[in-house]
């Protein structure tokens, strides 16, 4: 372990933690918003509040400052033939199953809602995709501009009047010079400089408008949905109970198994499907070893950015990924686009022999230690990865959690929450392993914190293995009874979310009385830790904003959906 770690957390008991209470009070918010509150709604895990367009802001900061609701995790826009919506979905850091929803009824000739970014800054690029995708407009937003789609785009994707097949013509402006007279102060060194978009060295298809002063970053502005492919509108058009699933590894294509529990929690909570304790053993397993390949090629392309260095560091992190990859495989017969999950369970049990594979998995964390010791003593001990990574890319706990940050990225800046724990899913709870956290809040936290869950997924993979090793041959049911057509009651509407290797994935989902979603919300974590950049690498030199991006660990296919 490395020197500059924290202490090991206490080990979690489920039965003393008090994260683990019960949901949030509804009279004392009832209490809390009688002169704000409209009307009510029905959703499946959280009381829902109708509130007033010009209201939201004063609403929202409510919640936050007197009821400690600080997590705004996910915004979703959406339309009816009768009128738009806006729903703020909101939590807190330290209890996450204390949840509420507030609905914002817009008119369909008018779509106007009073923006929450002065409250929530993550509410900037929340609002600027509903914008973009659905049309509803954000009063007092600073910056209400298209978000995913070329400025020059015609019309909104989601919205129910857009016409599919109507071709679409993107302007450009050709031989633009980028050093044009209001991208240079008349006393000052500052210049405009265009970083991407290309793949390579960016994590995805992104670019960052950067202006420097000097070799000082003034400010980055990034660039996104240049990998846009319209997800959720592919998953409304999809099936419950094949063909929504699939998609979802598409999204975080490195560590896509979370993806698919997202996406399965979510229609098993609005359809009301038990899943059996042994695949849910299955499920918790596979996702751990899901997040192992995250981690392993986060680390590893983090030491390509800080290093240039592909022959040693990255390639120690290929090589573990690549052991992972063949488990996976042996277990899903897939080594990148799983499809592992079926709602109700999973597609099949272990893989026979079960002994061999149950022996292939135990090798590998057997000699996972020394693995882990090695990248400790090539990137974390290593003095030049210190120099470009301790106190650089600072991202301190309360801008975080403004921004919405989550997994390693808030871990590293001291921000004790993990889905896993704080809403249990799984077979999570049943299992001893330890929440990860940093308080250094810089790039070699981050990096520390995903080394660290490495170990931890070692624990809770080391403990399925002996459950499902012991469990009787009688009693090993993959998956329960499920419909081959589901159709959840019309109006039913849920906000579920999982622990992916880059931080909360939610799914919101909207039934309409059919066999398809009406509404398919994703919440991104690379999307929400990407808006925080900024704060990171404004006033760093422009080595340093290599260094915060890539310890960010985006994927750009999960930013842009």
């Amino acid at each position: 372990m490395s020197e500059t770690s924290e202490p090991e957390p206490e080990r979690i008991d489920p039965e003393h933690d008090h994260r683990r209470e019960a949901g949030v009070d509804e009279a004392a918010l009832e209490s809390l918003l009688d002169d704000y509150a409209i009307g009510r709604d029905d959703h499946e895990n959280a009381p829902a509040f109708v509130i007033r367009p010009d209201e939201v802001r004063k609403v929202v900061g409510l919640l936050r400052d007197e009821a400690g609701f600080d997590h705004l995790s996910c915004i979703t826009p959406q339309q009816y033939e009768d009128r738009y919506e806006s729903i703020i979905h909101m939590t807190k850091y330290d209890r996450r199953t204390h949840e509420v929803t507030l609905i914002v009824p817009l008119p369909t000739d008018d779509p106007v809602c009073e923006s929450a970014e002065p409250v929530f800054r993550t509410a900037d690029w929340h609002e600027r995709e509903a914008f973009d995708l659905v049309g509803i407009e954000y009063e007092g937003h600073p910056n209400l501009t298209r978000i995913l789609l070329p400025d020059s785009w015609q019309g909104h994707p989601l919205a129910l009047d857009y016409d599919q097949d109507k071709p679409q013509v993107v302007s450009y402006t050709e031989h633009a010079n980028p050093l044009r007279e209001d991208h240079r102060g008349e006393e000052s060194e500052t210049m405009f400089l265009n970083i991407g978009p290309h793949h390579p060295a960016t994590h995805g298809v992104l670019h960052l408008e950067t202006v420097l002063d000097g070799e000082s970053v003034a400010d980055v502005e990034p660039d996104i949905g240049y990998l846009h492919r319209c997800e959720e509108q592919m998953c409304q058009q999809g099936t419950y109970r094949h063909q929504i699933i699939p998609y979802s590894n598409r999204w975080d294509y490195t560590a896509n198994l979370p993806n698919e529990w997202a996406v399965a929690r979510a229609i098993e909570d609005i359809a009301d499907i038990e899943v059996p304790e042994y695949a849910q053993i299955l499920r918790t397993m596979a996702t751990e070893f899901g997040r192992m390949l995250g981690h392993f090629l986060a680390v590893s392309t983090f030491a390509l950015d800080v290093y240039g260095d592909f022959t040693a560091i990255f390639q120690y992190g290929m090589r573990d990924r690549e052991v992972v990859q063949d488990i996976l495989e042996d277990l899903t017969g897939q080594r990148m686009m799983f499809y592992f999950f079926r709602l109700g369970g999973v597609c099949w049990d272990l893989p026979e022999p079960r002994e061999e594979f149950i022996e292939k998995c135990r090798d590998f964390l057997d000699e996972l230690p020394a693995k882990v010791d090695e990248y400790h003593d090539l990137l974390t001990g290593n003095e030049i990865f210190q120099l470009r990574t301790i106190d650089t890319g600072i991202l301190e706990p309360e801008v975080a959690k403004d921004y919405g940050c989550t997994g390693p990225v808030a871990r590293g800046s001291g921000i004790d929450y993990d889905l896993r724990r704080d809403d249990p899913y799984g077979y999570y709870e049943n299992l001893e392993w330890n929440v990860v956290t940093e308080d250094s809040c810089d790039n070699h936290a981050r990096v520390l914190v995903r080394l660290r869950e490495v170990e931890e997924s070692a624990k809770i993979i080391e403990q399925c293995l002996d459950l499902l090793e012991d469990w009787p041959e009688d009693e090993r049911t993959v998956q329960s009874n499920v419909p081959r057509t589901l159709k959840p009651d019309a109006g039913t509407e849920t906000y579920r979310a999982v622990e992916s290797a880059k931080g909360e994935l939610g799914i919101y989902i909207r039934a309409d009385g059919s066999n398809s979603p009406a509404r398919f919300k994703i919440r991104s974590p690379c999307f929400h830790n990407l808006s925080a950049l900024p704060e990171m690498a404004e006033g760093e030199y422009v080595a340093d904003l290599i260094a915060s991006l890539g310890s960010l660990d985006i994927v750009l296919g999960s930013v842009d959906r």
